[in-house]
C-alpha cells in the first residue's frame, strides 16, 4: 500500500480536494433538499477524487516511466527504480478507474454520463508534453473538473459560481505547474518534450505563470462577488493571493533551489486555508 501511495503521491490530493470541498457546501446552500444525506455526499466526493486522481497519477507514471528512467531528477519514482512493475501500475490505474465511475454511478445520473468526460481529460493529460507546450493548461483543466464535479454532485445541475471557481483553478493549477517545469527545461529540448519552459524560456515561462495566476485572482473576485462573500471570505481568498505572490517571490530563472517550496507546501496550504475560510463563512450564514 504505501508503495502505491507513494506512487501516486497520495499527499497531493491535497491541491484539488479543499476545492471540491466549496463546490460541495455550495451545491448543499442551493439544494437545500437532496435525496442523500449530506456526509454520504461527502464520502463520495472525497472517493471520487480519491479514485479520479489515482487514476491520473498513475497513468502519468505509467505512461513516462521510460522518460522518467532517463531523468535524474525522476529516475527513483517507483516504476523506472523496479519497485512496482509497469504491468501492476496499469492494472491500479484501471481500478481506479473504474472505481471512479462506479461512485458516480451512486450521486446522480448527471456525474455517472459525464465520468468518461473526466476520465479522458485527466488521463488524456499524460500524452499531452508530447506535442503540445500547452499541457500545462490541460492539466489544469483537470483539477478545475474537482468543484464543477462536487456542485454537480449535490445538485445535478451546473452553475456560474462554481464554474468560475473552476476557472480560479485552473489557471492556478497551470501556473504552479509552469514554475515546477522549469526544473526540466534542459531534459525537455533535449527528448524533445514540450512545456512552456522549453518552449519560451524561464524567464518568460515565470511571466506566463505570472498572467495566470493574475486570472486566479480575477476569478477569485468574480466568485466572491457571485455568491456575496463576506469578510471570512475575502481574508481566505487574501490569504491565497498572497501565498501565491510568495512563491513567485521565491523562484527565479536563476534560483530553482526552493521551487519544491513554491509547489509543494505553499499552495498545499493555500488551497486548505481557502477552503476552510470560504466554507466556514457558509457555516455562519
Amino acid at each position: 500500500m504505501k508503495k502505491y501511495l507513494s506512487l501516486v503521491k497520495f499527499a497531493h490530493t491535497l491541491f484539488a480536494l479543499p476545492f471540491a470541498l466549496v463546490g460541495l457546501v455550495l451545491g448543499l446552500e442551493v439544494q437545500t433538499q437532496s435525496d442523500k444525506p449530506a456526509w454520504l455526499l461527502l464520502l463520495l466526493v472525497v472517493l471520487c477524487m480519491v479514485f479520479a486522481r489515482s487514476a491520473a497519477m498513475g497513468f502519468n507514471r505509467y505512461i513516462d516511466r521510460d522518460i522518467d528512467a532517463q531523468n535524474e531528477r525522476t529516475r527513483q519514482r517507483e516504476i523506472p527504480a523496479g519497485i512496482i512493475a509497469p504491468r501492476h501500475a496499469l492494472w491500479f490505474v484501471g481500478l481506479n478507474a473504474l472505481l471512479f465511475v462506479l461512485t458516480t454511478w451512486f450521486i446522480n445520473p448527471l456525474c455517472f454520463a459525464l465520468s468518461p468526460v473526466a476520465l479522458l481529460v485527466i488521463l488524456g493529460y499524460s500524452y499531452t508534453k508530447r506535442f503540445t507546450a500547452l499541457c500545462h493548461l490541460v492539466l489544469g483543466l483537470g483539477l478545475a473538473l474537482a468543484p464543477v464535479g462536487a456542485y454537480i454532485a449535490v445538485t445535478a445541475s451546473f452553475a456560474w459560481p462554481p464554474i468560475v471557481l473552476g476557472l480560479a483553478v485552473f489557471s492556478w493549477v497551470a501556473g504552479f505547474d509552469i514554475i515546477y517545469a522549469l526544473q526540466d527545461e534542459e531534459f525537455d529540448k533535449q527528448h524533445a518534450l514540450k512545456s512552456i519552459p522549453a518552449y519560451l524560456g524561464k524567464s518568460r515561462a515565470l511571466l506566463v505563470s505570472s498572467l495566470l495566476h493574475m486570472f486566479t485572482a480575477a476569478m477569485l473576485v468574480l466568485f466572491g462577488l457571485l455568491i456575496g462573500g463576506g469578510w471570512l471570505f475575502w481574508v481566505g481568498a487574501g490569504l491565497f493571493l498572497a501565498l501565491l505572490v510568495y512563491q513567485h517571490l521565491i523562484v527565479s530563472p536563476t534560483n530553482l533551489s526552493r521551487v519544491n517550496l513554491a509547489f509543494f507546501t505553499t499552495n498545499g496550504i493555500a488551497s486548505v486555508l481557502f477552503a476552510c475560510f470560504v466554507i466556514g463563512e457558509f457555516f455562519i450564514k
